[in-house]
């Protein structure tokens, strides 16, 4: 609706405050504003990254509060986001506060504070929504007080959207909870038409007859230049880092799509002299503050990260972003570009597409839902148990399941209601008419692949960048940029120097790796044990990671042909000779796939090691291969009893070779078998390693 004269009039006083004496509202801002101030109404702004979405929210939070209405609840998905708005939020004398995960010893202080009128804004955690004690205790007293509720990135809601939260889903709660009167306004830059219906559909719970409004802006970037590089190679793609980051304007974002990439990349940048630091959602949160305050002073060149710093992070003067791996949709491309190029005329977006990009997206596909057997066996157990419930642990030795994919699971479970907390325990919620829904989760499946096979195809069509972007949007007015390497030729394609591809590729394969100790073990009942420690394996290592650009492709080949090759050998012999464990013998752990290699390479490093070959372990059982199996409980149980220690070990120190080291429980085992049979110290050795 267009605002009265009072509305604009004293929001224009706001918009100065919050952004200076020159700033002026853009298309539908004011609109959006009048909106939920006036007529209260549930709002959908779809609106490229640098529109203003917050300026709406916090100048709809400052006149309600001037009218007496009660403060405002934001839904906002990172922590970033969260420090930037509480300080933009105090720039209008907006009190806003926080409750996440890092600060739950605040909770009864914000509590207080709410009880006494004093928080006009409040931001919590998607998470938040989806803790007991915070839904008990807090939730529905603010319910009954809120001004104004926002859910920002809100395609999160939505199942189509690229990155669906099932904590997201308890919105719903909270709309049903409204009282009469409370507008809503949920705000995205990353949604397509079928998202758009989605959300504006959820908009509708508990909604009582105020209006529905969405306001979608065009998504096009004019401050952004992209281009796409085909470097199937991760040394390669070190290489154009080194050439080319000091070319880009300002300071910017490397993405990469694993924790790991991140790390390496990072470290190779610092040696060639890049002010470089890694980003992961594993950092602590003094260091992550600390990495995005330094990258906002462009006191780093880049920040390489994963999607962790996305969503929500707040650098106007953002000069670039490389992708060194393509996300899995261009929806998802587009958020994590649009931090790039927000308020500076020119912007380099530069996708390096590389070999691994499918094998990776496809684990991400794949660990989206479980199969309806190892749902149906884990509410069969909730069922048999009753009011007893059950622990994570007890459910993960029952499925086939890692720890972090059976979280997830009993989240969207708890979220759709079959199941509930009780303390750390889950039971079967009473009365529940909860179903797989397989259509839904294979129509959803499908739609991650096609998006998918849309990216592998982005820059490779004919058709302009951003125009393939805005279309992949359903931008209303898509049109060619005439700025990407489509339209005007490519600048970052040039031939790159063998020797920088060389050193690359012996950065990737010099990082043996450290093999940590098991000290812990699961009984068969999946309960966690220690594990005596007269039989625990010494810290090992391995040469390479699966899937890395150094020794992995070397490993993968000697595999296939049944032979390692020289230099493979001899990286091994220089590791050992490195690492220089205190051993005076070698054995293997018997391969099911590639006996013959890994014993032939045995014996060859035990001559230029000097040192004895001693085959003293063989297979006792067929199993299934350890890659199949997905927790610990599964992972340990699948190498009881497979082995057998033939004869009595020498008392003194070995080496145990394993070709590759994907759970860690057939080196801890078998190691511990060694150890009860009288070996001295066991120090592992693998090829390569899954983690």
């Amino acid at each position: 609706m267009p605002a009265t004269t009072d509305i604009a009039t004293r929001a224009t006083e706001l918009l100065h405050e919050l952004a200076g004496p020159d700033a002026r509202f853009r298309e539908h801002q004011l609109e959006a504003i009048a909106d939920l101030v006036e007529d209260r109404a549930r709002v959908l702004c779809v609106q490229r990254t640098g529109w203003g979405k917050s300026a709406v929210y916090f100048i709809a939070t400052a006149l309600l509060r001037e009218r007496d209405a009660g403060p405002t609840l934001i839904v906002s998905p990172l922590l970033a986001l969260m420090r930037n708005q509480i300080a933009a939020a105090q720039r209008l004398g907006i009190r806003a506060h926080t409750v996440n995960s890092t600060n739950r010893e605040a909770w009864n202080e914000i509590s207080a504070l709410l009880d006494a009128d004093a928080v006009d804004l409040l931001l919590i955690s998607p998470e938040r929504l989806n803790n007991p004690q915070f839904r008990a205790q807090m939730l529905p007293v603010f319910a009954q007080r809120v001004g104004l509720l926002v859910v920002d990135e809100a395609h999160c809601i939505s199942d189509w959207g690229h990155d669906f939260r099932p904590d997201y889903r308890r919105i719903a709660d909270m709309l049903e909870r409204l009282p009469g009167g409370v507008g809503v306004l949920c705000t995205t830059a990353t949604a397509n038409d079928r998202v758009v219906a989605d959300v504006e559909e959820q908009l509708r719970t508990g909604h009582s007859g105020s209006p529905l409004v969405a306001y979608r802006g065009p998504l096009g970037r004019s401050s952004l230049r992209f281009e796409v590089v085909e470097l199937p190679g991760q040394a390669d793609r070190l290489a154009w880092l080194a050439t080319h980051l000091d070319e880009l304007p300002g300071a910017g974002i490397v993405y990469t799509l694993t924790k790991r990439d991140a790390e390496q990349v990072a470290e190779w940048l610092s040696n060639h002299g890049v002010a470089a630091e890694a980003y992961t959602g594993e950092i602590d949160t003094e260091r992550r503050i600390a990495v995005e305050d330094r990258l906002l002073a462009n006191d780093l060149k880049a920040v390489v990260a994963t999607s962790a710093l996305g969503m929500g992070y707040d650098k106007p003067d953002l000069g670039f972003v490389v992708h060194y791996q393509a996300p899995g949709s261009v929806i998802a491309y587009y958020q994590q570009v649009g931090r790039a190029g927000r308020a500076i005329e020119r912007a380099e977006v530069v996708l390096l597409r590389g070999a691994e990009d499918r094998r990776i997206q496809d684990f991400f596909i794949e660990q989206a839902f479980p199969r309806r057997e190892l749902v149906d066996r884990v509410l069969e157990h909730l069922d048999e148990v009753g009011s007893e419930g059950a622990t994570t642990p007890e459910l993960t030795a029952m499925v086939n399941l890692g720890r972090g994919r059976i979280d997830a699971m009993l989240k969207v479970l708890d979220v759709e209601g079959a199941v509930s907390r009780d303390g750390s325990r889950w039971v079967r919620e009473p009365g529940s008419d909860w179903c797989y829904d397989a259509e839904r989760y294979a129509h959803i499946t499908e739609l991650r692949r096609r998006e998918q096979a849309t990216m592998a195809n982005f820059g490779a069509d004919g058709r302009c960048l951003m125009r393939a972007l805005q279309e992949e949007l359903d931008d209303p007015d898509p049109q060619d940029c005439g700025r990407c390497s489509i339209c005007t030729g490519p600048r970052y394609d040039g031939t790159l120097d063998a020797g920088l591809v060389r050193e690359a590729i012996d950065h990737l394969r010099s990082q043996p790796l450290k093999l940590d100790t098991k000290k812990m073990a699961p009984d068969p009942e999946g309960r966690m044990r220690k594990i005596p420690p007269q039989l625990v394996v010494e810290e090992g290592r391995a040469l390479a990671r699966l899937g890395d650009g150094g020794w992995a492709p070397v490993i993968q080949a000697g595999l296939r042909e049944g032979r390692f090759s020289d230099e493979l050998l001899d990286a091994v012999d220089r590791l050992v000779r490195a690492w220089n464990p205190a051993v005076s013998y070698m054995t293997t752990v018997p391969s099911t796939t590639h006996p013959g290699a890994v014993e032939d390479l045995a014996r060859r490093l035990s001559q230029t090691l000097g040192i004895p070959y001693v085959p003293l372990l063989e297979r006792a059982a067929d199993r299934p291969r350890q890659r199949e199996m997905s927790n610990a409980a599964l992972q340990a149980a699948n190498v009881r009893g497979a082995f057998r220690v033939n004869g009595e070990p020498p008392p003194e120190s070995c080496l145990l070779l394993d070709d590759l080291r994907l759970s860690g429980w057939t080196i801890a085992m078998v190691g511990g078998q060694l150890l009860k049979c009288g070996a001295g110290a066991v120090f592992p050795l693998a090829l390569a390693t899954a983690f």
